[in-house]
């Protein structure tokens, strides 16, 4: 929504057409907008705009359209970006209008008209986050001149790029507090009224998404814009891995074995603080681009020829397919991270409208789930965040309390908290350094650590995700755009190196994404980004658990700077491979819980295409 200076309408009360630029049409008539009065309504060629037409009020200071105060010397004007339906009124039924006051000549007092209302949505003033649905209704007393106004409305965002006409919903009524079919019911109007055909799944049962998903064909899912998700973080993630289990073609990350062997080979114990030497492994190729793992069936041992050779009919990434999610969960961290709200509303509107951003995937393979078991790997993938330790334990103590409703997480996190375990493992990780790296080195925090250990720590210097973010558009175009080749990943102003650390760990995690939510407002990690393609590993050394809870209370608190502490360790990279020392180990994975006693993830750049838009700042 924009204001633009005063121009001149001619006074003309049915549609007519003009050189708009001596280029683009345009079409101008005389209708009654409600609540203003007369106005000249102008159809150009991005949007509509109106101007009252003399002195319909005593005071035009107070009549408002869209949020915005309209007065006799501004015109204002919505894009047809950001309106999502038009439609005629009671399928045309003739309405009485009230005009105290009239000073226009189209309408006399208490004249008859069939009206129609444009269906748009603006930012809102008081969160930049948030969509606000907004409405204007004009009338005419032609029937004939509302419908074709009607019509070239249409035509004209019938053009929008982008914009779903046939998406798959899957609603999970148990989200929350049994809030998704409710949440679904509020939402399904603006599906209803933009024209978007939906078919809608409500789940009876756990994994039952995930079956419908894996087991879809290729051409039916084709025939689909999208699939949407009204649940929580682990609804989505059950829907993302059906739909990647049996279609994403990728070589599987290096396997904790196989890298130790390499490491006893060449003689060389490395650690966090040393550069591993050069050898014909970081000579001839990327650990990532070969799988150093058992290979699946019809699986390249490259990633260029898997992207290159892929017969699949439903590739990925795929600029045709996108995900959604509207909130309905406990947390909903990706809908927050990628929208900045938790506001289903907004969330639909993105829909609707077509609103894209690429989303980097974590790929998790589970070599083993006990020191004992033996059998072929499993596959998870993930959008937000896998974690060990603290954040396994707390999902996992919170199952037996899934009575208690969202609350459960602070229950259960406490007694956790309390309890303080910590847990021996190994965690070797491939680090890839830029020049423009945001992240803390271990040098940095040793240095702002001082020596009194109550005054805070210096405050490090962060770059968010946000709306048109200068991390991740730089890459978006190769990525979301297939047809220009495979996604690379080595970038020749990184330098390569393996890295270990071993130790006793409160919590090990892996951020795909900030992981923004109501509890930690800007995240685990700030700096986190949508589309960059780097995981960011957070190694939580044991410590006393008043340093732990001091850690804690900097990830609840806006502007904090839980990463800054003598006893994490943060990491970008792009894979890393874990194992625990003990006999089991439970990981949370986007809320779901699985076993692994050695497992490795690497990340996939932009993966996958969410509707949404980014936070805003």
């Amino acid at each position: 929504m924009e204001r633009i200076g005063d121009g001149s309408s001619a006074d003309i009360s049915h549609p007519s057409t003009t050189e708009f630029g001596g280029e683009v049409p345009s079409v101008s008539s005389n209708l009654f907008l409600d609540h203003v009065g007369e106005v000249v309504l102008n159809l150009n060629s991005d949007g509509l705009s109106w101007k009252p037409v003399g002195t319909t009020h005593n005071d035009m200071s107070e009549c408002t359209c869209l949020g915005i105060k309209l007065t006799s010397k501004v015109e204002t004007k919505i894009k047809f970006s950001n309106i999502y339906a038009v439609e005629l009124i009671n399928g045309g039924l003739v309405h009485k209008a009230v005009l105290p006051n009239s000073g226009g000549c189209l309408l006399g007092r208490g004249s008859k008209m069939y009206r129609f209302v444009v269906h748009g949505v603006q930012r809102s003033k008081t969160n930049c986050s948030l969509w606000v649905l907004a409405t204007c209704t004009f009338g005419h007393t032609d029937l004939q001149t509302c419908q074709v106004w009607i019509n070239r409305i249409n035509d004209s965002i019938n053009k929008e790029v982008g914009r779903p006409k046939n998406l798959l919903i899957f609603v999970n009524p148990l989200s929350g507090k049994g809030k998704g079919r409710r949440t679904w019911e509020t939402v399904a109007p603006i599906f209803s009224r933009a024209k978007v055909k939906t078919k809608v799944t409500v789940t009876d049962r756990a994994g039952h998404a995930f079956d419908v998903m894996a087991s879809i064909t290729d051409e039916e899912l084709n025939s689909y814009n999208g699939v949407v998700v009204v649940g929580g973080d682990g609804f989505f993630n059950e829907i993302l891995n059906g739909l990647l289990s049996s279609r994403h073609k990728a070589p599987y990350p290096p396997a904790p074995t196989d890298f130790v062997h390499l490491a006893e080979n060449n003689n060389n114990v490395y650690d966090a603080n040393d550069t591993i030497p050069e050898t014909p492994l970081q000579n001839e190729r990327d650990p990532l681009l070969e799988s150093s793992g058992p290979s699946r069936p019809g699986f390249s041992t490259c990633r260029t020829e898997a992207c290159a050779d892929q017969d699949s009919i439903f590739p990925f990434p795929n600029e045709n397919f996108s995900l959604g999610i509207i909130p309905a969960g406990s947390t909903d961290a990706i809908v927050i991270c990628t929208t900045g709200a938790r506001d289903p509303v907004t969330s639909a509107l993105d829909i609707v409208l077509g609103k894209r951003v690429c989303l980097d995937i974590a790929q998790v393979v589970i070599w083993r789930k006990t020191s004992s078991s033996r059998g072929a790997p499993s596959v998870r993938y993930a959008a937000s965040f896998a974690g060990y330790g603290f954040f396994g334990d707390v999902i996992k103590e919170s199952e037996n309390y899934r009575w208690m409703g969202p609350i459960r997480y602070d229950f259960a996190g406490t007694k956790v908290f309390l309890e303080h375990r910590s847990y021996e493992a190994e965690i070797k990780f491939l680090e890839a350094k830029t020049e423009n790296e945001n992240q803390i080195h271990e040098k940095d925090i040793q240095r702002s650590w001082t020596r009194s250990l109550w005054n805070p720590p210096k405050k490090s210097r962060r770059l968010a995700c946000c709306v048109n973010c200068s991390v991740c558009s730089g890459s978006i175009k190769s990525i979301c755009t297939p047809s220009e080749g495979p996604i690379k990943t080595d970038d020749t102003s990184e330098a390569l190196r393996w890295l270990q650390s071993k130790g006793r760990f409160l919590s090990v995690g892996a951020a795909v994404i900030s992981c923004r939510n109501e509890r930690a407002p800007d995240g685990l990690v700030a700096d986190a980004h949508l589309a960059d393609g780097f995981l960011h590993l957070v190694l939580i050394k044991e410590c006393p658990r008043a340093l732990y809870l001091w850690h804690l209370t900097q990830v609840a608190r806006k502007g904090g700077e839980p990463l800054n502490f003598k006893f994490v360790e943060h990491h970008k990279t792009k894979a890393f491979m874990f194992t625990s020392i003990g006999d089991t180990s439970v990981w949370n994975l986007d809320g779901e819980l699985f076993e692994a006693h050695q497992l490795s993830a690497q990340v996939f750049q932009g993966l996958i295409s969410l509707f949404a838009v980014g936070p805003g700042v």
